[in-house]
């Protein structure tokens, strides 16, 4: 929340402790998160929803670090997975399996074996052939996989198309005219149990008509499975409530997004999950990089610095915005400069022809909203460690990931005999 992330004497701060502080412990670039704000956004988005008290399951892929995920599981909330390796991250932050929901349209034996073990709550199933796979691996293991259909309701959210995931074009999920006839075939296997309909629309969504046309849509379906003796339990919405960015931008609030979704749920038998990701995680972060050199190109003046696009990836991936300040408050005149990172590809920078106050070699600089889909895309390229995670509870912080050591990259890596 904004309230967490501000200005104090000068310096910036993270609630009560000020950046300038974590960096001399931790070094730069770093990522650092307010437990506080995890805390308070998802207070917000459930008190929004309080009358029909939904399931709202965090959605992992945003942000995995085991402090994120425990904080959310002290919390009560549930878990929306996409891997194995997920699952795993969840049940050892203390997530409790009866709340998780796994998600991906390509789900392997052992990670299907590994869900059903663990006792989690259902599976989107993404296609015919992984329902079979399912019901296989249930059978195999003389248990009953639950599961709900995610369809493709073909409903454009207005967002980036890299993160719109509900058009026909989509590789997720099943078409929806014909999602009656495989919930007849799931109904029938000896593995399945059915238990709801799921559908995801996309992300970072401004726009509260494709929430409502969607939900419409799986409600519509939900009575058409309970005329043929379908009876379904849940109705699984996704996520994708968009966060601001930017000075201007303008999500709807989780209370009218709730409104509008309440008005269509309430009359009907169906329990609501929820799978947000970046509206309750993304304000939540931040990550602080250092300036290495202040350059003077034909055109343009570029600011250095030491984080990169292998430690944030969405401005490269997405062309994504985000707002650039100074740690130390400065009131100075603003340059037009580009914010690039050291990684040898033209790809690699934070912002563009942006106004940033002069700044200097060693000067701290923070990115914000780094919160979701920061760290958890981040990679080792160029051979760049990745870099350290730190939470902040009120007037102390807590190293919860510790940098990569040069070491810790050549781990699993041989040279064969031959070469030798």
């Amino acid at each position: 929340m904004w309230y967490d992330f501000q200005y104090k004497g000068g310096e910036y701060r993270v609630e009560d402790v000020s950046v300038k502080k974590i960096v001399e412990a931790v070094g730069t670039p770093c990522y650092i998160y307010s437990n506080s704000a995890l805390e308070g956004d998802f207070d917000v988005f459930r008190e929004a929803f309080s009358e029909i008290s939904p399931l709202i399951c965090f959605s992992v892929k945003a942000n995995s670090n085991l402090a994120v995920l425990r904080t959310y599981a002290n919390l009560g909330i549930g878990f929306d997975v996409v891997s194995g390796g997920e699952l795993l991250r969840v049940l050892r932050a203390g997530g409790d399996p009866g709340k998780i929901v796994f998600s991906g349209v390509g789900k392997t034996e052992d990670e299907i074996k590994a869900a059903i073990e663990a006792g989690i709550l259902f599976f989107n199933v993404e296609s015919i052939e992984e329902l079979q796979v399912i019901n296989d691996v249930a059978k195999e293991l003389g248990k009953k996989a639950r599961i709900a259909l995610r369809v493709n309701p073909d409903i454009d959210p207005k967002t980036h198309p890299y993160i719109s995931t509900g058009l026909k074009k989509s590789k997720f999920g099943i078409e929806i005219s014909k999602a009656l006839d495989v919930y007849k075939e799931a109904s029938r296997m000896e593995g399945i149990e059915v238990v709801g309909i799921d559908a995801h629309i996309g992300s970072q969504i401004f726009q509260l008509d494709p929430f409502v046309e969607s939900l419409r849509k799986l409600i519509e379906l939900g009575d058409a499975l309970k005329n043929e003796g379908i009876t379904i339990q849940y109705i699984d919405i996704g996520g994708g409530l968009g966060i601001s960015y930017k000075e201007g931008e303008m999500p709807p609030h989780p209370k009218e997004y709730a409104d509008v979704i309440k008005r269509e749920i309430n009359s009907t038998p169906y329990k609501l999950v929820l799978e947000p990701g970046r509206v309750l995680v993304g304000n939540a972060g931040i990550l602080v990089t250092k300036v290495l050199y202040v350059k003077d190109g034909a055109s343009t003046k570029f600011v250095v610095v030491d984080a990169a696009m292998n430690d944030l990836i969405r401005p490269a991936f997405y062309d994504s915005y985000h707002e650039v300040i100074t740690v130390h408050e400065s009131l100075g005149d603003e340059e037009t400069v580009d914010i690039v990172g050291p990684v040898c590809e033209s790809g690699d920078f934070f912002a563009k022809d942006r106004g940033l106050p002069k700044v200097k070699r060693g000067d701290l600089l923070a990115i914000l909203s780094a919160g979701a889909y920061g760290f958890v895309m981040s990679s080792n390229y160029n051979t760049r460690p990745r870099v350290p995670e730190v939470m902040v509870r009120g007037e102390e912080f807590f190293i919860v990931r510790e940098r990569e050591a040069y070491e810790d990259l050549f781990r699993g890596e041989v040279i064969p005999d031959f070469m030798k």
